[in-house]
């Protein structure tokens, strides 16, 4: 078993995953991520990107293939191995936000860092750091059902910024933002990982998104590719679809 390159935090070789009715979600897809880079994984609805971004961070055993994190093999692990990991060094944000209905704002935001051990004090500071910067601090003590589906989301964020997570794992994180909101948040989430050394893994089928990252990998039908020609589309898709070039 050959170890990953020492400058990849996160390194994939040969993955291949099939989902639960037999249908391929990847097949043979190999990537290393640097340190502190920011990825974006580009394709259109699905090629496979929250599969591939659900077996780098642990969430999902590979059937077949190699999964690295810092050249410990996370494709042998166990699951309390893998949720460990995600829970001391991953950060996940998902497309659509979710929160603990009981919590109130700061308290979702800082959720992961109580959960690791931080005292409750150390960790309502960092949360309402990154409610701050994300323009949601006004709503600190209030509950999620309180908040626009825009506003949950930026709590997710800070939710996954707060505990300054090795690698971020973010699934179309703008997804339910408008366009007005999407740059300011994205414009900070890529501050925030570069201030702070964060190695982000981005899934986006938009060409905006994918163009702040520091390189682009394209799927097609879960495979690695490099050149996509897609038939003509309304000019409004044409906007939201990822140029597909690695």
């Amino acid at each position: 078993m050959e170890a990953p390159p020492d400058n990849d935090v996160l390194w994939a070789r040969s993955l291949h995953f099939t989902h639960l009715d037999g249908s391929p979600a990847l097949s043979g897809v190999s990537l290393g991520v640097r340190e502190g880079e920011i990825l974006a994984v580009c394709g259109p609805r699905g090629s496979g990107k929250t599969t591939l971004l659900t077996c780098l961070a642990g969430l999902a055993p590979t059937r077949r293939g190699e999964v690295w994190f810092n050249s410990v093999p996370v494709h042998t692990m166990g699951s309390v191995g893998r949720e460990r990991l995600r829970r001391d060094r991953f950060g996940w944000i998902d497309p659509e936000p979710v929160l603990v209905p009981e919590l109130n704002v700061w308290e979702n935001a800082a959720l992961p860092l109580m959960l690791r051990g931080t005292s409750r004090r150390r960790a309502k500071t960092a949360a309402l750091e990154w409610l701050e910067r994300l323009d949601i601090g006004d709503g600190a003590r209030r509950r999620p059902r309180e908040l626009t589906q825009a506003q949950r989301q930026r709590v997710c964020i800070a939710r996954a910024l707060a505990p300054a997570p090795t690698v971020l794992f973010a699934d179309e994180p703008t997804a339910p933002l408008h366009r007005a909101d999407r740059a300011h948040v994205l414009r900070t989430l890529t501050t925030a990982a570069r201030s702070h050394g964060i190695t982000v893994v981005l899934a986006t089928h938009d060409a905006e998104t994918a163009a702040l990252a520091d390189r682009t990998v394209s799927l097609l039908d879960g495979r690695r590719v490099n050149t996509v020609h897609l038939p003509p589309m309304a000019e409004s898709e044409g906007r939201a679809a990822c140029s597909l070039s690695a």
